[in-house]
This record gives structure tokens, C-alpha cells and sequence, in this order.
């Protein structure tokens, strides 16, 4: 692994404050994930990934932006081990980034619509005010 992807791993473990060796890939996280079908890469490959040092892999995929922050993932976890933080941490990583951007939060009021679930509107806040 170069110095560089060290350096990014260590961020987002620190970021997180997930321990990664915990994980024990049993999959419950995925299974309960609403966003499962939308995501490239799910919740325990997240983990697993990180693990491994693929940071990059993860910051240029869609899964970041498409994980809803509920934390259904740590609810089903017998570890405790928070997928969904690893993936905010990677995200907060890409956004921190120049021009990695992948929506601006003056972008969101236009795409709400009464169905939309206020879990929704509360979690693009998240991610895009950072």
C-alpha cells in the first residue's frame, strides 16, 4: 500500500472511529440496508474495503452519496462496528477534496417532493452542509 493510501486510511478511521477488525463479514449489515439495490459497493464490503486500504475505489464510487446515514447497518451488526460511519468518513474525504463535489446543498430544494420521507431531506442535509 503507497504512503498516500495509508495516510487516507488512517483519516478515515480516525474520521470514523470505526475498529474495522472487528468485522466479522457475516453480512446482516447488507441485508438490512434500504439502499442495498442503489450501491455499488454495500456496507460490508465498505468495511472490508477500508480494511484493505481501497480508499480511492470507494471515494470514486456512487455508494458514498447513495447510503442513507439511517444506521440500519449498526442495528443488525453483533460487532458494533458502524458501516455507515466508515462511509460518511469517505465521503466527508471525497467532498474534502477539490471539485469532488457531488452536490451542493443549495442543489436539494429542488428535487423534494411531498413523498419524499423527511429521513430523506434530513440525511442529504448531512451529507451535502459538511
Amino acid at each position: 500500500m503507497s504512503e498516500s493510501n495509508k495516510l487516507l486510511k488512517e483519516t478515515v478511521l480516525h474520521t470514523s472511529g470505526v475498529d474495522v477488525l472487528k468485522c466479522m463479514r457475516c453480512g446482516k449489515c447488507t441485508a438490512t440496508c434500504p439502499s442495498f439495490d442503489e450501491m455499488e459497493y454495500h456496507p460490508h464490503q465498505f468495511v472490508y474495503m477500508v480494511e484493505k486500504g481501497q480508499i480511492e475505489k470507494l471515494m470514486n464510487s456512487d455508494s458514498i452519496y447513495k447510503c442513507l446515514s439511517c444506521f440500519a447497518c449498526l442495528e443488525r451488526c453483533p460487532r458494533q462496528v458502524e458501516p455507515a460511519k466508515l462511509i460518511e468518513a469517505v465521503r466527508l474525504a471525497a467532498v474534502r477534496r477539490q471539485g469532488m463535489n457531488h452536490m451542493k446543498a443549495d442543489d436539494i430544494p429542488a428535487l423534494l417532493d411531498e413523498d419524499l420521507p423527511q429521513q430523506a431531506i434530513t440525511s442529504a442535509m448531512r451529507k451535502y452542509s459538511k
